[in-house]
């Protein structure tokens, strides 16, 4: 049975000024078998209401954004079939896919802000 292996970093983009505000990935490996479901936690930290990102970058390849949360439904579904649910009461933004691929191994980035331009 193949398995991907998923690597997370978390990225946070202030563009308003020094505020203790973060963005947190507390796993920086998870090995998940093909087929199973994957989830990438990230939580968040924030005295506004946050703009929330999923990145992946697969090997030898650049960044490709996934989704954003930035008001509305809280489900937001992504590319590739990842979804990740906007939690304000337990503040997490989690990256998920009910099975996962082989393919699907990669670094994962979760980011915020407080502002979104352009």
């Amino acid at each position: 049975m193949t398995s991907a292996c998923i690597s997370t970093l978390a990225i946070f983009f202030t563009l308003s000024g020094l505020r203790a505000q973060s963005v947190t990935q507390p796993k920086d490996q998870i090995t998940v078998a093909e087929g199973n479901p994957l989830t990438v936690k990230c939580t968040y930290s924030f005295s506004g209401s946050p703009y929330l990102f999923w990145y992946v970058q697969y090997p030898n390849q650049g960044l490709q954004f996934l989704l954003k949360y930035i008001t509305g439904d809280s489900l937001v579904k992504g590319s590739y079939g990842f979804e990740a649910e906007f939690n304000k009461s337990q503040t997490s933004f989690h990256l998920k896919k009910p099975s996962v691929l082989g393919s699907d191994s990669a670094v994962y980035f979760c980011a915020g802000s407080d502002t979104v331009v352009g």
